[in-house]
């Protein structure tokens, strides 16, 4: 499933303070490269939708991959139905009975994109358009501009990373059988 850009192009077109039509007409794609590259740092989605995720219960929990949980539509364990009165659904964790796998469907997802993950896309999306030729420095008679090492590439910069980390699942466990 192909996830939308995170941000638009007149979103962008005003955080570079452009008019729409200033924009290169590679703008939307360097939205849609953006927004997959925050996603990937973030292992989250961001937009509304519904997924299924087989998970391995620890002490009778699983979490939830994509966050924040709107509703669990179904539990399946051991290929049968689970029902609602045997899990219960507590933030993005799960309680079920056993510890035997379980695949669950659920709907996740913010209604809009949170105001720090647009900024990332936003910024990313626009040193790749101001600088498209990944350069590091460019001269012409007495002028010179020097980029820095983060306008380099469609890659986040440390603050970027910083403002996405609280996004990421703090830990992950993995048990062996």
């Amino acid at each position: 499933m192909e996830l939308p850009a995170l941000a638009t192009v007149d979103q962008l077109a005003a955080w570079t303070q452009r008019e729409p039509d200033e924009l290169p007409e590679g703008a939307a794609l360097v939205l849609d490269v953006a927004s997959a590259v925050v996603r990937r740092e973030a292992r989250q989605n961001f937009t509304r939708g519904t997924s299924s995720a087989t998970l391995y219960p620890d002490a009778g929990w699983v979490a939830l991959p994509q966050r924040p949980v709107i509703s669990v539509q179904s539990v399946h364990q051991g290929g049968q139905l689970v029902p609602p009165e045997r899990w219960q659904l507590v933030r993005d964790r799960l309680a079920v009975v056993d510890d035997q796998a379980v695949t669950v469907t659920y709907t996740h997802g913010y209604a809009t994109v949170p105001g720090d993950v647009l900024a990332v896309v936003l910024t990313l999306a626009g040193r790749v358009l101001t600088n498209p030729s990944d350069l590091r420095q460019e001269s012409v008679g007495s002028v010179s501009v020097t980029y820095s090492a983060e306008t380099i590439g469609a890659s986040l910069a440390p603050a970027d990373r910083d403002l996405l980390a609280r996004y990421r699942r703090r830990v992950a466990v993995v048990r062996l059988r």
